[in-house]
């Protein structure tokens, strides 16, 4: 069989290449079109929260997380919720301090877009009128301004130079109004059987795996007997 004539060659290329643009375009579009769909619906769930005023400073708020880590500590904690945080307004928007890396205040509208399908629980104290006085909640806001730009603890260590998700709401509230929401447990009472949580604990830990860390987790904070559902979607 002959060579392929050059024209043809320079059409196959030219094809190919056509094919690599549209369907990176495709991907692409569709990729941030979603995005912009999910903060779009983000934006009317907030403004919702507002009108019906369903929302107040020191609340708590859980989701299932997108990031590499959420399925391990769902799988580990038995629960379906893998991080959460506190909402705060400063100025006239709502903000939800998280640990991710860094520690920072996230737009609520932006955390809710950025979970599972945009679905979150909102959770508050039951007697949250008697105990979030004028007083308790400065302190909670002046805790969160001296985590705010820590790194985030994949480790899970009970320390204050690395702080994750749910350790920031304990300590938060435990060391502004005295509460402690959730039980604290150790890093061996969890489901640590499971082969994908085996080797996430292997790439973290290496063979010294500390089990008797102490560990609060989204589900023992989800779960407290002190907390009440304010909003479910």
């Amino acid at each position: 069989m002959g060579q392929i004539p050059l024209f043809m060659k320079k059409t196959l290329i030219a094809i190919l290449l056509l094919l690599v643009i549209f369907s990176g375009g495709y991907f692409i579009r569709r990729h941030f079109w979603g995005l912009h769909n999910k903060l779009v619906n983000a934006r009317k769930e907030v403004k919702q929260l507002e009108l019906n005023s369903e929302i107040k400073d020191g609340d708590l708020i859980f989701q299932t997380s997108l990031s590499k880590q959420s399925l391990v500590i769902q799988l580990a904690t038995k629960s379906q919720y893998s991080h959460c945080g506190l909402i705060f307004k400063r100025d006239s928007e709502y903000y939800v301090f998280e640990a991710v890396q860094p520690i920072k205040f996230t737009p609520l509208k932006n955390w809710i877009a950025k979970g599972k399908d945009g679905k979150f629980v909102i959770k508050r104290l039951k007697n949250a009128n008697e105990v979030l006085t004028p007083d308790v909640a400065y302190k909670m806001w002046a805790i969160a301004e001296q985590f705010k730009g820590k790194n985030y603890d994949i480790t899970f260590e009970w320390s204050d130079e690395k702080i994750y998700c749910s350790e920031l709401i304990w300590k938060i509230y435990q060391r502004a109004a005295g509460i402690e929401i959730g039980k604290l447990q150790k890093l061996r009472d969890f489901n640590l059987t499971n082969p994908a949580v085996k080797k996430k604990m292997s790439e973290r830990y290496g063979s010294k795996v500390p089990l008797d860390e102490n560990v609060i987790s989204p589900a023992a904070v989800f779960n407290s007997e002190l907390l009440k559902t304010i909003k479910s979607n």
